[in-house]
């Protein structure tokens, strides 16, 4: 299936991609190792369907899971991603896209929250994902909580397993 026309500046993001090595860090953690598979898929309309499944590199148990949708105002480089997490949260970044670096970074604009969900309540997110080469994409995550600020909290070179 071709992609819309709104959706070609971030044509390079479309399929499916998986690491074996990410490395996740925050300073009130321990550092941690993670596998996951990230799916960009569009099925017609003017965005992609976005699912990130991460498993624990050792025993494959599920770790994290997130579900959204990623938005392009068409005509521009603005980007809306909204985000649901198996954790209770679900979160709207908005920022922009570089068609010519083939960058996008995301920020927090809203969070909600379930009235169950574990502390710390999570605050801001900032996302920033690269096409470093045709095959290889790398995703950072930036993670805010009202115990801690802005931090690094994930990283990951992931590689295209198909379009």
């Amino acid at each position: 299936m071709s992609l819309p026309e709104a959706l070609k500046p971030i044509s390079w993001l479309s399929g499916r991609w998986s690491t074996k090595d990410g490395h996740g860090m925050y300073p009130n953690l321990p550092s941690f190792r993670f596998h996951d598979e990230l799916e960009f898929l569009c099925i017609g309309q003017p965005m992609f369907n976005f699912t990130s499944m991460s498993k624990h590199p050792e025993n494959q148990t599920p770790m994290h899971q997130e579900r959204g949708f990623l938005r392009i105002k068409p005509g521009t480089n603005e980007l809306a991603l909204v985000v649901s997490h198996n954790f209770g949260l679900t979160s709207l970044e908005e920022g922009h896209c570089c068609e010519e670096t083939k960058e996008i970074v995301l920020e927090t604009v809203s969070v909600a929250r379930m009235s169950f969900a574990k502390a710390p309540a999570v605050k801001k997110f900032k996302r920033i994902i690269k096409l470093l080469s045709p095959q290889t994409l790398q995703c950072e995550l930036f993670m805010e909580t009202d115990t801690t600020p802005l931090s690094e909290h994930l990283k990951a070179i992931y590689t295209k397993v198909e379009d």
